[in-house]
């Protein structure tokens, strides 16, 4: 019989519990003390041994903790954080077993993120050094700061960086990571984004010297101000002149200067929930101009009064396509 079949409910108490138990013993570093205080806690109700056993099942179909759970620093309980995580990994204990394997998809695309934004949201932050981060639309961070190094990890999506000088001394490097690789600030303001398999990065001050994740140290570059470079794991393009269109979302605003139609569409999508798409006919018309992000109707609008297209809604607008006219 299916997991999901014969999963049976457990207490809810005793599955935050477990949850808790399930990061500590998760990281790595667990003393004897604390491994007595489990095995208590564990035999002493017949609910307890229950949500551990689920515990024990969730590690099974995941091979481990994902990182996302069990890096949170356990020396910071009352960190609301922390307490998130808590929360929602005690909700997928409580869920039927079979659907656990959907865990790994949630977390790349940020659910246990330590800081998101949701679609057509700019989320700004200060960090606990001063530094500044602006979380542009679908976007999730992870921040781990310690005594030898400042990280940010770009889970999804884009962010600008304002960096701070370190209040720690000697002062600790800030890296950005990515799937692809990292970038360490040299003292700067920069976005990045991850997109399609690679990490596009535009420098506004100061200089970044790029790491990708699979090279030798002769792959690594450093970007310099009004520059912009995308890389993969194994290789960095030449840079190339930056304009102000890469920050131009940070004033709510998309800038297109002779953009394909199809290309502009997909930019457009990133800030609206549903589904937007142009007839392949029209798909190399050429855009330009500032057009409002915040607002894709209106935007929607400027391009149907400008240029000979018509935009036809569907399904209350979740559905748009853009066509010939």
């Amino acid at each position: 019989m299916a997991d999901a079949q014969r999963a049976e409910p457990v207490d809810a108490e005793a599955l935050e519990e477990a949850a808790e138990w399930l990061m500590c013993m998760s990281a790595g570093d667990v003393t004897d003390a604390q491994q007595a205080d489990w095995l208590a806690w564990r035999n002493s109700s017949p609910a307890r041994a229950s949500a551990w056993q689920r515990a024990e099942r969730l590690m099974g179909k995941l091979g481990g903790l994902p990182p996302a759970l069990s890096m949170p620093a356990l020396d910071r309980p009352a960190d609301p954080g922390r307490r998130a995580l808590v929360s929602r990994l005690a909700l997928l204990l409580a869920l039927a077993p079979a659907s656990w394997a959907g865990w790994r998809l949630t977390e790349q695309q940020g659910w246990a993120a330590d800081y998101r934004s949701g679609i057509g949201e700019r989320l700004d932050l200060t960090l606990a050094d001063g530094t500044q981060v602006v979380l542009n639309t679908d976007s999730a961070i992870d921040v781990r700061f310690n005594a030898g190094e400042r990280f940010i990890r770009l889970l999804r999506g884009e962010i600008l960086v304002q960096t701070a000088p370190d209040i720690v001394v000697p002062a600790r490097p800030l890296w950005v990571g990515t799937r692809e690789g990292r970038m360490q600030a040299l003292g700067t303001r920069f976005t990045v984004r991850e997109f399609g398999g690679r990490t596009y990065l535009a420098v506004i001050e100061g200089a970044i010297r790029i790491e990708p994740g699979n090279a030798d140290h002769l792959a690594r570059r450093v970007v310099q101000a009004g520059q912009r470079a995308d890389f993969d794991a194994r290789t960095i393009a030449a840079p190339r002149p930056a304009d102000e269109a890469v920050t131009a979302w940070t004033q709510g605003m998309l800038l297109a200067d002779k953009m394909r139609l199809d290309a502009f569409v997909a930019e457009l999508a990133r800030y609206q929930r549903g589904f937007i798409r142009c007839d392949p006919g029209i798909a190399d018309l050429r855009v330009s101009g500032a057009f409002p992000i915040s607002d894709p109707r209106r935007t929607l609008s400027m391009l149907e009064s400008t240029y000979a297209l018509r935009v036809e809604a569907h399904m209350g607008g979740y559905w748009t396509m853009l066509a010939p006219r």
